[in-house]
C-alpha cells in the first residue's frame, strides 16, 4: 500500500530555516570571483598600450638595458670605431720578389738560408707600407736567377690607390696588378735585404754572449 505524503497546512519553522541557510551568501566568495575575473580579463587600455609600444620599437632593436650591458664588454662595444679595413677597402695582389744579382755573394755566405732572408725582408718592407696612387716605373736592376730564393705571397693594397693606377696606366685592365705596384715594392725589399745582411755581419763580428 503506497504511503500517503502529508500535506503541510501551516508554516514549518524548521523548513523555513533550511531554505534561508541555502540562500545565505558565503563570506569570501565574491572576492575570489573578482580576483579570478581580474586575472583572466586584461583591460583594453593595457592591450592598446602594449601594442603601441611594440609598434614604436623596430624589429631587431636591442633594448636599452642590453646596450648598456654589452657596451661594458670591449669585444662587443657597440660604440667601438669601425675597423680600418671597413673604412679603407683593399684588394689582394699576388707578388713574386727576389734578391738582386749583386746580393748573391753576401746571401750565400751570411750563414742564413737566403730564402729566409728574402722572406724576412719582404715582411719588413710591407709592414706599415701604403700603396701610393703615383706610378713608379719598374727598376732596371738585375735580379738573381736563383728562383729558389723567390718569395711568393699575396699583398693587400689600398683599393682606391690601385683604381687610380689602373685608370691612368692600364685603363683596359690587361696588365697584371703586380706590374703596376712592383716599382714601389721591390726597392723597399732590396733595401731590407741589405739591412739584414748588415745585421748578420755585425752579429757575427761581435763576441758571443755566454
Amino acid at each position: 500500500m503506497r504511503k500517503k505524503i502529508p500535506t503541510i497546512t501551516r508554516p514549518d519553522p524548521a523548513y523555513a530555516a533550511t531554505l534561508q541557510q541555502g540562500d545565505r551568501e558565503i563570506p569570501g566568495k565574491e572576492d575570489e570571483a573578482q580576483v579570478a575575473a581580474t586575472k583572466t580579463v586584461t583591460p583594453a587600455a593595457d592591450v592598446d598600450a602594449d601594442r603601441h609600444e611594440s609598434e614604436l620599437v623596430p624589429e631587431g632593436t636591442v633594448a636599452p638595458h642590453q646596450v648598456t650591458a654589452e657596451s661594458s664588454d670591449p669585444h662587443t662595444n657597440l660604440r667601438a670605431p669601425l675597423s680600418a679595413r671597413a673604412l679603407n677597402p683593399t684588394r689582394k695582389i699576388d707578388i713574386r720578389v727576389n734578391a738582386l744579382e749583386r746580393q748573391e755573394a753576401a746571401l750565400e755566405t751570411c750563414g742564413v738560408e737566403p730564402a729566409h732572408v728574402v722572406r724576412a725582408a719582404l715582411r719588413r718592407a710591407v709592414k706599415g707600407w701604403q700603396l701610393s696612387p703615383v706610378f713608379a716605373p719598374v727598376a732596371e736592376e738585375r735580379r738573381t736567377r736563383n728562383t729558389q730564393w723567390q718569395a711568393r705571397t699575396s699583398l693587400a693594397v689600398d683599393a682606391d690607390s690601385l683604381n687610380v693606377l689602373l685608370r691612368d696606366h692600364d685603363p683596359l685592365d690587361v696588365l697584371s696588378k703586380w706590374a703596376l705596384i712592383r716599382g714601389q715594392v721591390e726597392p723597399r725589399i732590396w733595401g731590407e735585404i741589405d739591412k739584414i745582411l748588415d745585421e748578420i755581419a755585425v752579429r757575427a763580428a761581435s763576441p758571443h754572449e755566454p
